[in-house]
């Protein structure tokens, strides 16, 4: 099996790597995508052992800043179902799941986050998703030289 590398964001006011360091199992479940292409991604093409870049989003200062691995494929997102959650999907049912989620488990926390900034610093990073204007999906496919360039960035590559 064929190791695929991804993006994942988050608001780090919704959900911080610093929040999964503190999981019992420093693993969580990536809940609450409601976009159809990063649906797809998450119920059709993200696997275990998958390798995910951490990244901050909607903040002061984007940034990638950890590493995850996905521990358990896509499979429907329960929330979807759950009247109480802000994630509720009324056309949703258990029947027919209109989305998906990913378990992750930590990595590792980057001593020093690599910036978006930074990121746009670099022409190995040029054609990344993230630096592409107008790509806003929550989950998103990176290619292994951009995972591995993001590592060295950070200092653990």
């Amino acid at each position: 099996m064929t190791v695929s590398y991804w993006l994942m964001k988050s608001e780090p006011t919704t959900y911080s790597i610093q929040d999964l360091a503190k999981e019992a199992d420093r693993t969580t479940c990536w809940e609450g995508v409601r976009n159809y292409q990063a649906r797809n991604l998450l119920r059709d093409e993200i696997q275990e052992e998958d390798r995910v870049l951490f990244y901050h989003s909607a903040c002061k200062t984007p940034a990638a800043v950890g590493t995850a691995v996905v521990v358990r494929g896509g499979y429907p997102d329960h929330y979807a179902w759950d009247r109480r959650s802000n994630y509720f999907d009324a056309k949703s049912d258990r029947d027919n799941p209109r989305w998906y989620m990913v378990d992750i488990q930590l990595e590792q926390v980057f001593e020093e986050p690599v910036t978006l900034a930074a990121m746009r610093q670099r022409a190995e990073l040029q054609e990344m998703g993230l630096l592409r204007k107008g790509n806003r999906l929550s989950v998103q496919p990176v290619r292994q030289q951009e995972f591995e360039t993001i590592l060295k960035m950070a200092g653990v590559g």
